[in-house]
């Protein structure tokens, strides 16, 4: 074997680790995992016994079991075989509306423009230059006519009329002479929709069912995997006649939203409606898996009228009689099954059931007619909230409470209203204070995280320090300045904000709210005392708990001691004179999550933060494109076509009819043969991100989930983790490995691949001393910029959250910067968390051929871990490993034995970062890191020993 050149002669025995900070060094990967993929099978199911979901025929009549795999019955709304396009004429058509309409949101003269042109293109390029230019619309009301004559997703609005029948003075106040509308569309219609859209096909639970781990964990997920689900499906059953009838639980929810301040605060009150048996990952998704089934008027009057007893119990009366009248078109398919097409095209008997309700706190107190400041699920006492023997609400014990007592103390002593019925009242099996469902949104993230404890810790510095000294802390935490500030000031990772202006926002989003969660305990440690970050941390763990997308009962059990350590904890604040006393009803309900997520399944799936995106695309957009007069019936007319065209779409996607470009199908269309012209991917509607693997600038924000759970043939070849090399290689970089070494400015890279080679062969055999033992190699290397990581939570195998994808980067120019990304490393796979791996970072990804064998690999430097996490932040701790010359140490592993991407947040101590600091350089100017467990809820769970 030829001599390795002595630059590379820093051997793997000579590496030792920093002993500085006390940190060892397990020993390194050498080789792929071995471990099988895990049996996704031993996830075990439970279905209900009778509410089991059988098909039927169109008539109800039950199929025979050898009846159920054949084609089923074709409805109504099935393509038209003689024009599958109709009412278009064909494809181009179709898109072109689509494009103009949907994605561009053009106005009404822009799309005159757009047929203008498209007119004169017509006429240029036809053989008779003095044809008319014949295009399928004259005008943009052309192509409105058309889209309200799609029949596919046609659901009327309607609108009633109220108005105040109560005692008038002599000269009543305006409001009770106006009228009130309120706009609703049939809920029914608006769930059969969703039910049997086949987009949901894979993404729709058919049976309520208990599943369990491999463990005999029970596992909770979607609506239908949560105990109230089994519940309701075993009181229904006890009516006979319902037994083989599909569960249908209603997820409602209703939130304000205010479109414009500067042209009078202007405000619409949406509720919408999702079918309970689609997946959390599809609720959560872009599509119409929640869609508005009704505006309820907003009562208005002068601020003096507004303080009237009168006005406070119209407004709410009125607000529950619309609710009452919205759901009224499922009561009566309640007690009795009405069949309905379900996303696979099988006909299903359905029992309705009014399910969780989203709502946001004020809304909560609104729906369960309780005084403002008291618990709506519960009669603990305001101003000591979380004291123990508190009982829960409900419609029984509020009926008790009325005979029993005078509205004065009802006011006062159980914080009830005798003046409201909620609306629930009257549906079958409905308690709106059970029904009330964990808000991950407003109760945590953006409640107790961002109001409560952000501000909290603010205030924490103006006491103790004085307000000059706490300004100046002030900012080296938020890091205002040209460039960045300190919450900026840390690796960038896939999903990762980096605010340019600071934590001062005049409005601060969920996501901004989600982001600083990110990064707030490494920002605050070393300027607020430990019992301060260990409160934050508790609650942090417990938050992170509460967002996965499948929960175990041990996870539920690590949530409610996380819940009681913050409980205790936060009692720091009033000892440093933060607060006198915390009884706040969004902290409060902390109390009620572990109940909710044992009821409803993972609260990730009924967050308010669903119905707050819906609120863009069914009232602020709409509301965008109407004329601003009366838009309310233009902003229902937009909708309206808009799910006509998403109706549409799904039909013809279902044929694969949207396949390809339009010019491309058309180019088909027109021939007898294929056509050869270049035909790039296509964006299909449901906005699903296409990226290029061999971009430099990639968007920052690459983390995704995916909205298509695998189907059960292909589960069983998942694995926990899998990340493979871009599609494409970058031709710039030598092939060889000495001129690569060379080009990257990496001298022990050939031996570093040379003992991975010899480390595959044998992997049982220590390394040879004599380095000329080691393997040669003298094939080519094609070399990477990323690379993509697909995964699954732990508690997640069964795909129930969807996978989740992020993207790996090793890249010498990223929006202009040099990008070094860092990955966990598998070393014990018996062990959990850290315990069993250690942090890499990737300086090379790239794959060659040895043998006859192909290998994907990455080149990393080392970071050495402790033998616990810290005391504070839960976090642990690592170092850069160094030889002793001090240079980083290097290795080349199997990129099989990487996980996923780690984000390593700098441990900055009570030490200013310099003004001009940048992002970039945090992983080459820090030395001691903590690995942040925090960065989603996959890496909490990944990083989590329960």
């Amino acid at each position: 074997m030829p001599k390795h050149s002595p630059n590379y002669s820093c051997l793997l025995c000579e590496q030792v680790c920093r002993s500085a900070g006390g940190l060892k060094r397990h020993n390194k990967a050498k080789h792929p995992r071995s471990t099988p993929p895990p049996n996704l099978a031993q996830h075990t199911r439970i279905y209900h016994a009778h509410l089991n979901a059988r098909p039927c025929s169109d008539d109800g009549t039950f199929l025979d079991k050898q009846s159920h795999g054949a084609p089923p019955t074709m409805s109504q709304s099935a393509l038209d075989p003689e024009n599958p396009w109709a009412p278009f004429n064909d494809r181009l058509e179709f898109d072109w509306a689509q494009y103009h309409f949907v994605t561009l949101k053009s106005s009404a003269s822009n799309i005159n423009t757009g047929l203008d042109l498209w007119r004169a293109s017509v006429i240029k390029h036809s053989k008779d230059h003095n044809a008319d230019g014949a295009v399928p619309w004259n005008s943009a009301a052309d192509m409105y006519a058309t889209i309200d004559s799609i029949e596919n997703g046609e659901i009327e609005w309607k609108t009633y009329q109220f108005s105040y029948t109560g005692e008038k003075p002599p000269t009543p106040p305006r409001w009770m002479e106006e009228s009130y509308e309120l706009n609703i569309r049939d809920a029914l219609a608006v769930l059969e929709h969703q039910i049997q859209s086949p987009a949901f096909d894979g993404q729709f639970e058919y049976t309520p069912y208990e599943e369990y781990n491999p463990k005999g964990d029970r596992v909770y997920s979607n609506l239908l995997s949560g105990s109230w689900s089994n519940r309701e499906a075993d009181t229904i059953s006890k009516d006979k006649s319902t037994h083989g009838s599909m569960f249908v639980p209603v997820v409602a929810g209703s939130d304000k939203t205010t479109v414009s301040v500067a042209t009078g605060h202007q405000e619409y009150h949406p509720v919408y409606a999702s079918a309970g048996n689609i997946s959390n990952t599809a609720r959560r998704g872009h599509g119409n898996a929640v869609m508005p089934i009704a505006f309820l008027p907003i009562p208005k009057t002068s601020k003096r009228q507004r303080k009237k007893t009168n006005f406070q119990i119209f407004s709410r009366q009125l607000y529950h009689a619309c609710l009452e009248l919205v759901f009224k078109p499922l009561k009566p398919y309640m007690l009795t099954p009405k069949v309905v097409k379900c996303p696979d095209g099988h006909f299903r008997r359905a029992i309705f059931s009014l399910g969780p309700y989203i709502a946001d706190y004020p809304e909560q107190v609104w729906l369960a007619a309780v005084v403002s400041n008291w618990c709506p699920k519960c009669d603990a006492l305001p101003t000591n909230l979380d004291a123990k023997g508190s009982h829960r609400r409900s419609h029984g014990m509020t009926d008790f409470l009325i005979t029993c007592f005078d509205p004065g103390i009802l006011w006062d002593d159980f914080g009830v209203r005798n003046d409201i019925v909620p609306f629930t009242y009257f549906f079958p099996r409905a308690d709106i204070h059970e029904l009330l469902s964990p808000d991950l949104l407003h109760q945590l993230i953006k409640g107790t995280f961002k109001d409560h404890l952000v501000e909290w810790v603010i205030d924490y510095l103006y006491i103790i320090h004085g307000e000059a000294k706490a300004l100046e802390i002030i900012e080296d935490i938020d890091h205002r300045g040209e460039q960045h500030f300190r919450i900026s000031a840390v690796p960038p990772f896939p999903g990762l904000r980096h605010f340019p202006d600071g934590r001062d926002y005049t409005q601060w989003t969920g996501d901004d709210s989600k982001a600083l969660m990110k990064v707030f305990i490494a920002a605050i440690a070393g300027y607020v005392p430990s019992a301060i970050v260990k409160c934050i941390t508790a609650f942090m763990d417990a938050c992170y708990i509460a967002r996965r997308n499948a929960i175990t009962a041990p996870a539920i059990e690590l949530f409610r001691d996380s819940v009681e350590r913050f409980h205790k904890l936060r009692e720091i604040f009033i000892t440093f004179g933060v607060r006198t006393s915390i009884s706040l009803p969004r902290q409060h309900s902390l109390k009620h999550f572990e109940y909710g997520m044992h009821f409803f399944g993972a609260p990730n799936g009924l967050c308010s933060s669903i119905t707050e995106s819906k609120h863009i695309k069914s009232v602020k957009e709409p509301w965008r494109r109407s004329n601003r007069y009366n838009a309310l019936h233009q902003m229902l007319q937009t909708i309206s076509r808009l799910d006509k065209l998403a109706a549409l779409s799904t039909h013809l996607r279902k044929q694969g009819m949207l396949t390809g470009t339009t010019s491309s199908y058309i180019a088909n269309s027109i021939s007898d043969t294929p056509s050869t012209m270049s035909t790039p991917e296509r964006l299909d509607i449901n906005n699903h991100k296409q990226t290029s693997d061999n971009s430099e600038d990639d968007d920052e924000d690459d983390e995704d989930t995916s909205p298509n759970t695998p189907t059960s043939d292909t589960k069983d070849n998942l694995s926990l983790s899998d990340v493979k090399l871009a599609a494409k290689s970058h031709p710039e970089y030598p092939r060889t490995m000495k001129e690569l070494s060379e080009h990257i400015n990496q001298p022990q890279f050939p031996y570093a691949l040379c003992q991975f080679l010899y480390t595959s062969r044998y992997p049982n055999s220590p390394l040879p001393t004599d380095i000329n033992l080691l393997p040669a190699f003298e094939g080519q290397i094609k070399v990477y910029h990323s690379a993509v990581a697909t995964f699954y939570a732990p508690s997640d195998l069964c795909g129930a959250g969807g996978m989740k994808r992020e993207r790996i980067r090793s890249t010498p120019r990223f929006h202009g910067q040099a990008r070094r990304d860092t990955v966990f490393v598998v070393l014990d796979e018996t062990l959990p968390g850290m315990l069993g791996m250690e942090i890499g970072r990737v300086q090379l990804l790239f794959s060659f051929q040895y043998r006859r064998k192909q290998y994907s690999c990455a080149l990393i430097n080392w970071y050495v871990c402790g033998d616990s996490p810290d005391e504070d932040t839960g976090m642990w701790e690592v170092e850069l490993e160094c030889n002793r010359q001090g240079n980083p140490t290097v290795q080349v592993i199997d990129l099989d034995t990487t996980v996923r991407g780690s984000h390593l947040l700098p441990i900055f101590g009570s030490n200013r970062v310099p003004d001009d600091f940048s992002y970039h350089d945090a992983l080459d100017n820090y030395r001691s890191f903590f690995v942040n467990r925090f960065v989603d809820h996959h890496a909490h769970e990944l990083l989590t020993e329960l």
